[in-house]
């Protein structure tokens, strides 16, 4: 089942040389794979959003009662 949306792209597609075709198709699955791995990050930062935000308290509370030492970033 197509949208109304896709079906049109594909008619445009259709007048199209076959190797600007290819070129679109390609472009098309870089595009759709970006979007996938963006939906599963949006996906994994909600699972783990709860453990950021208790992990942020913890640092803030560390840091009041004087337990956190500053980052040396030169041994990173």
């Amino acid at each position: 089942m197509s949208s109304e949306a896709i079906t049109t792209v594909i008619k445009m597609m259709e007048s199209l040389p076959i190797e600007v075709q290819d070129r679109i198709a390609e472009h098309l699955r870089e595009y759709i794979d970006d979007l996938q791995d963006e939906i599963r990050w949006n996906e994994s930062f909600q699972r783990t959003q709860s453990k950021l935000i208790a992990a942020a308290k913890q640092a803030k509370q560390e840091i009041v009662e004087g337990q956190a030492t500053a980052m040396n970033y030169d041994q990173l």
